[in-house]
Formats: C-alpha cells, sequence, structure tokens
C-alpha cells in the first residue's frame, strides 16, 4: 500500500477552467474516444486536414499502371502521406507492418471494371477491420445510380459495425454514367452520406458552388483526385478545393503516375496543411522533381 498522504496544502488551480473537451474535427464531438483517436491518425490535429495516398485501385481495375508493383511504387513514399487507402489484401501482402499513419481499408467491392460497377457488396468484416488496426473504412455510395439502395444499406451496416467498434466510416460518392459532377449532385450525394452516419466524405471537387457541398456537409471533405491531370492543375484543384472548406485530398494517380511521387506528395502537403499557394507549390515541386527524381511512382 502506498503511504497516506499528508500533505495538507494541495493546488487544484480552482482559477484556471478545464481543458475544451470538444474535438478538432467537424462533427465529431460526440464520438467515443477510440473512434477520435482513429480520426486523429488521419487528420492531422493542428490543422485538421490531411493528405491521403489512394491506391485501392486494383480491387476493381487490377494492376492499374503505376501500381504493377506496388512494394516499388507505393511503399518508398507511403510515409510521406498522412494516410493510406488500400486494400486488405495489399495492407497485409506488402505494406510493413511498423508503418506508423493511418489506414482507410477499402470496404465494398464485387465486379469489376468489366461490369456495372455500382452493384458493390460489402466486402469487409469489421471485426477484420479492427484486427488490421484501420484507421477508417471506406465504401462506395452510388447514389442516383441502379444500385443506390444497395450501397446505401453497405454504407448503413458499416456504420453499425463501426460504432461497435470505433472505427470511422469514409462514404465515397461515386459518379456513375450520365451523373453530372455539379454542386446539385454532390450536395446530394455527400448529405446523404453524413446523414446515414459516415464519419467522412469523400466526393469530387465541381468548378462552381463547391462551398455549398462543403457548408451542407456536417462532416469532414475530402476531395478525390481522379484521374492523372498535370501536376500544377492537380495543386490548384488541390489548393481551391482547401479554400472552399475541403478537409483534405485523397489523391492516387496525381500521386503515382507523377514523374516524381515524393515532390508531388511534399508539394500537396503545403498546400492542404500550409495554405501554400499553387504557383508556389508547383515551383516547389519542380525544385524537389530534381533533388528526388522518380523514388517510386510511375514511370
Amino acid at each position: 500500500m502506498p503511504e497516506v498522504d499528508v500533505v495538507e496544502e494541495k493546488e487544484f488551480f480552482v482559477h484556471i477552467p478545464p481543458p475544451d473537451q470538444g474535438f478538432f474535427l467537424k462533427g465529431s464531438a460526440g464520438y467515443d474516444w477510440g473512434m477520435k483517436n482513429r480520426l486523429a491518425r488521419i487528420f492531422n490535429p493542428a490543422t485538421g486536414r490531411t493528405v491521403m495516398l489512394a491506391f485501392d485501385h486494383g480491387y476493381f481495375q487490377g494492376p492499374t499502371s503505376g501500381l504493377e508493383r506496388i512494394d516499388l511504387s507505393i511503399v518508398p513514399i507511403a510515409p510521406r502521406a498522412d494516410a493510406l487507402m488500400l486494400t486488405r489484401g495489399v495492407l497485409r501482402s506488402v505494406i510493413p507492418p511498423s508503418h506508423r499513419g493511418g489506414l482507410v481499408i477499402r470496404a465494398s467491392g464485387g465486379p469489376s471494371i468489366l461490369r456495372e460497377l455500382s452493384n458493390e457488396r460489402l466486402a469487409l468484416d469489421m471485426e477484420d477491420a479492427a484486427r488490421m488496426n484501420a484507421s477508417a473504412v471506406a465504401v462506395q455510395v452510388f447514389v442516383g445510380g441502379e444500385f443506390e439502395t444497395q450501397s446505401v444499406e453497405n454504407l448503413t451496416r458499416l456504420v453499425d459495425a463501426g460504432y461497435r467498434f470505433g472505427i470511422p466510416v469514409l462514404g465515397v460518392t461515386a459518379v456513375g454514367r450520365g451523373l453530372d459532377r455539379d454542386s446539385r449532385y454532390l450536395g446530394l450525394a455527400t448529405r446523404m452520406c453524413a446523414e446515414l452516419g459516415a464519419q467522412i466524405v469523400k466526393t469530387y471537387h465541381c468548378d462552381e458552388g463547391f462551398e455549398r457541398v462543403v457548408a451542407g456537409c456536417p462532416v469532414p471533405v475530402v476531395v478525390a483526385g481522379g484521374k492523372k491531370m498535370p501536376e500544377q492543375a492537380a495543386l490548384a484543384m488541390a489548393h481551391r478545393a482547401i479554400q472552399e472548406g475541403a478537409a483534405g485530398v485523397d489523391m492516387g494517380r496525381n500521386v503515382f503516375q507523377s514523374p516524381a511521387p515524393v515532390a508531388m506528395l511534399e508539394a500537396l502537403a503545403k498546400v492542404v496543411h500550409e495554405d501554400m499557394e499553387p504557383g508556389d507549390a508547383y515551383k516547389l515541386y519542380k525544385d524537389l522533381e530534381k533533388s528526388h527524381g522518380s523514388v517510386g511512382g510511375y514511370r
């Protein structure tokens, strides 16, 4: 037994209020400790933002250009991202267990690029996500698609399981054929994902009204990179999205298909976390390209 504390004068600092117990992420104050902790692995607590590196394309596309050898193209650059978005197969077979960043694991799948993509099912049990120490799981939601209701059910089932394990769910707003990536559609899709329980929403940027999409979504919105574009254009899109309220970017092809993936990740981090202007970020990219070269990524 420890000795009895005989000191009579104790300092409780009664004049200092307790710290604010709120959480730094939009809409997250009411979550359990474990879920908040996992969100803090994805989003930098100092900025409330994230640079995610997506390379889950193989779950329906196979060996996409730049992802033929993930051990050579992704593993060397992975530590420079705040979080990785990947499949459980690649996590277990390729990513070193010493990796310390956030892990967002793809939880839906089914059809390949040869079939109707919206017909997805859940492809991951939340118990397995917990075994892998996932920071979050990701599910595609096809608002307006043929299998809309099924994909919404996938989301809600994951959200229920996520609360049991303290694992957040990232709702990915998929844009199918015949659907425009305008603010009206993206506003609908992001709001639906949040209303149905997603703790994070990933969507596309649009040229007009994106700030309304973000404002209308009560949880953090992360912007997808989409198809490969010139580095300067990708940095400009990321900057605009951040200035319009996005909580980060989730880029894949615009990083691993870049001639200098390390330089691209470094430049993106400056845009996302430090509000660097796109022109300055592109200059940084070009300067870093000379020193880093094509470490990892597409050649």
